[in-house]
C-alpha cells in the first residue's frame, strides 16, 4: 500500500492525448516550449509528448524535443505512446532517440475480441515480442490497458488474467485508463483497490476522462485506493469532454487528500495561459482555478464580508496560483467593492467622493457596461472635475453620423438660467457639435481657444466597452500655456462633448 509520505507521480498528457481535442495541432516549437515549461517551471514528473508513427512532422518534433531533453539530462521524463506492432514502434523510437514507450494494449475483452479479433494468449504473445524489441534498444516500456474501466466492470477475469501474464514481461508501470469516462469515484476506488490488493508489487497509474464531469473525483478515489500516479492535461484538453484537468486535480489532491505532488501551484495559471494560446482553445471564464472570473467577487455584500475577515474566502486562495482577488464593479457593487479596488490602486478617497464613484459605477452597470479597476481613476477624474453649479451647462445633445449620412448635431444648452438650442452640421460628429456650439457662443458673445490637440484613450488593461477618456488641448497662438480638459464617458463623442463643456467652465469661472 502506498505511504502517505510518498508523492503522487504526475504524467502530463497535454501534448499527446490533449492534442486529440478537435482543432488542436501543436507545432514542434510549441511542443518544445510547453514541454520545457511543464518540466522546468510547473515541475510535473513526466511528459507524454506524442504518438509513434503518426506523421513525418511528428517524427521531427519528437526528435527535437528528445535532443533538448538529452542535453538537460531529462530523457527519462519524455514518454511516447506506441503500439503492439513488434519492431515498428521500437524502430521509430530508436530513430528519434526517445527512451520510454507507453504501449497501447487492450484492457477489455470487448476491445480484444471485436477490434483485434485475437485471443488473450495471442495478445499477450504480441505484447511480449514488442516489449523485447524495445528492450533491445534500451527502451523502457509501460503499458496502457485501453478501455480498462469497461474491461474491469464487464470482464474482470480478463483484466486479472492480463495482469498475471503481462506482469511477467519487462514492464515498468501499468496505466489504467477510464478511456470512455464511464466510471464513478466509487467504481474507481473499488477497482483499483481490488487490483492493488491482488498485485501489490505493481505500479498502477490512473488515466481519467471527463465525460461525466467526474474526472477530478475519480483521480482522488484512485490515489486513495493505491494508485501511485495520475495522468492530467492542462485545461483538461482531450477528446470529447477532455482529460482530467491538471489545475483542478492538483488543487483537489493537495487540499482534499493527505497526498502531495511536485507540481508548483504558482505556475498553474501560467501553464494554463500558455496552452490556451498555443492550442487556440479559449477556456471558459468560470473554469475552476484558472478561469478569468473564479477569483472575482461580484456582490457588494461579499466584498464587505472579505473586508471584515475573509468571510467569503475558501482554501482556494488566488495567491496560491499567482493571482489576486478581484472585486467586480457594476450594478451589484457596494461601498466595499469600491474601497477594495481603490486599495489595490493605492488610492484613498473621501467618503463623499467614494459615494459618487459608486453611483457612477452602478449607473454604468445598469447600462450593461463592463467596469474594471483600471477605469476608476478616469471615473474619479471625471467626477472631481464636474461643476454642477457652473453657469454654462450642456443639457442635451444628439449627434447623428454614419456612412452616407451628413453628420448633424442637435444641441441644447443652459446659460444663466436661459436655454438655447441650435443645430449644426460638419465633417464628423464632433465637428457638427462644435458648429452648433459655435452658433450658441456667438449669440452669447463668448469665444474659446482653437482646438490644438485631440486624444482618445481607453484604460490600460480595461475593456473598451466601459469608458473612453477624451483629452482635448486648447491653445491660441498668444497663449503661454494651453488649456487641457478631459471628458469621460462610455461613448467617445459624449466624452469629447464633456471635455468641451469643462473648457467653458474654466473660461467662464
Amino acid at each position: 500500500m502506498k505511504s502517505l509520505s510518498d508523492k503522487i507521480q504526475i504524467l502530463d498528457v497535454t501534448l499527446r492525448d490533449g492534442e486529440q481535442t478537435n482543432g488542436v495541432s501543436f507545432s514542434w516549437q510549441q511542443k518544445l516550449n510547453i514541454t520545457k515549461f511543464l518540466l522546468y517551471d510547473l515541475k510535473v514528473d513526466r511528459v507524454e509528448i506524442a504518438s509513434a508513427r503518426v506523421s513525418p512532422g511528428e517524427f521531427e518534433a519528437v526528435k527535437k524535443i528528445v535532443e533538448w531533453a538529452g542535453t538537460e539530462g531529462l530523457s527519462d521524463k519524455i514518454e511516447i505512446l506506441g503500439f503492439v506492432d513488434f519492431e515498428k514502434t521500437p524502430n521509430w523510437m530508436r530513430d528519434t532517440g526517445v527512451k520510454v514507450l507507453n504501449l497501447l494494449t487492450k484492457g477489455s475483452l470487448n476491445h480484444l475480441t471485436n477490434q483485434l479479433r485475437k485471443t488473450p494468449e495471442e495478445h499477450y504473445s504480441d505484447i511480449s515480442k514488442t516489449v523485447e524489441f524495445a528492450s533491445a534498444y534500451g527502451i523502457t516500456t509501460n503499458v496502457y490497458l485501453e478501455d480498462w474501466s469497461n474491461g474491469y466492470l464487464h470482464s474482470r477475469d480478463y483484466v486479472i488474467d492480463y495482469l498475471k501474464n503481462v506482469s511477467k514481461f519487462k514492464i515498468g508501470k501499468f496505466y489504467l485508463p477510464d478511456t470512455l469516462g464511464v466510471m464513478s469515484p466509487d467504481e474507481v476506488g473499488k477497482a483499483i483497490g481490488d487490483l492493488v490488493g491482488l498485485f501489490p508489487d505493481l505500479w498502477f497509474e490512473f488515466h481519467g476522462h471527463n465525460d461525466y464531469d467526474l474526472a477530478v473525483a475519480n483521480c482522488l478515489a484512485a490515489v486513495k485506493s493505491g494508485a501511485k500516479g495520475l495522468h492530467v492535461a492542462v485545461n483538461g484538453l482531450g477528446e470529447r469532454a477532455g482529460n482530467s484537468p491538471l489545475e483542478a486535480v492538483i488543487t483537489a489532491l493537495h487540499d482534499k487528500t493527505e497526498f502531495r505532488s511536485n507540481v508548483v501551484e504558482k505556475e498553474i495559471t501560467n501553464a494554463s495561459r500558455l496552452v490556451e494560446i498555443f492550442s487556440g482553445k479559449r477556456i471558459s471564464d468560470n473554469r475552476p482555478i484558472v478561469g478569468e472570473d473564479v477569483f472575482t467577487q461580484t456582490a457588494g455584500i461579499h466584498a464587505d464580508g472579505d473586508k471584515k475577515g475573509n468571510l467569503y474566502a475558501n482554501l482556494i486562495m488566488p495567491e496560491r496560483f499567482g493571482r489576486s482577488r478581484v472585486y467586480a464593479l457594476g450594478k451589484l457593487a457596494g461601498k466595499a467593492s469600491i474601497t477594495e479596488n481603490l486599495k489595490q490602486l493605492g488610492m484613498v478617497l473621501s467618503p463623499e467622493v467614494e459615494k459618487k464613484v459608486l453611483s457612477r459605477v452602478i449607473e454604468l452597470g445598469d447600462q450593461n457596461k463592463t467596469v474594471t479597476k483600471e477605469d476608476l481613476p478616469y471615473i474619479i477624474a471625471d467626477i472631481t472635475g464636474e461643476n454642477r453649479e457652473a453657469s454654462f451647462q450642456i443639457e442635451a445633445c444628439t449627434v447623428t453620423s454614419g456612412i452616407g449620412v451628413k453628420p448633424t448635431a442637435d444641441l441644447k444648452v443652459k446659460f444663466k438660467n436661459q436655454s438655447f438650442a441650435e443645430t449644426g452640421t460638419g465633417d464628423g460628429g464632433y465637428d457638427a457639435f462644435m458648429n452648433a456650439l459655435g452658433k450658441v457662443l456667438q449669440k452669447l458673445n463668448i469665444s474659446i481657444p482653437p482646438l490644438y490637440d485631440y486624444e482618445v484613450r481607453i484604460p490600460p488593461g480595461g475593456n473598451t466597452n466601459a469608458l473612453v477618456e477624451t483629452v482635448i488641448t486648447w491653445k491660441r497662438e498668444t497663449d503661454l500655456q494651453p488649456i487641457r480638459t478631459i471628458g469621460i464617458d462610455s461613448d467617445q463623442q459624449v466624452a469629447a462633448i464633456k471635455a468641451t463643456e469643462k473648457l467653458l467652465h474654466i473660461i467662464l469661472g
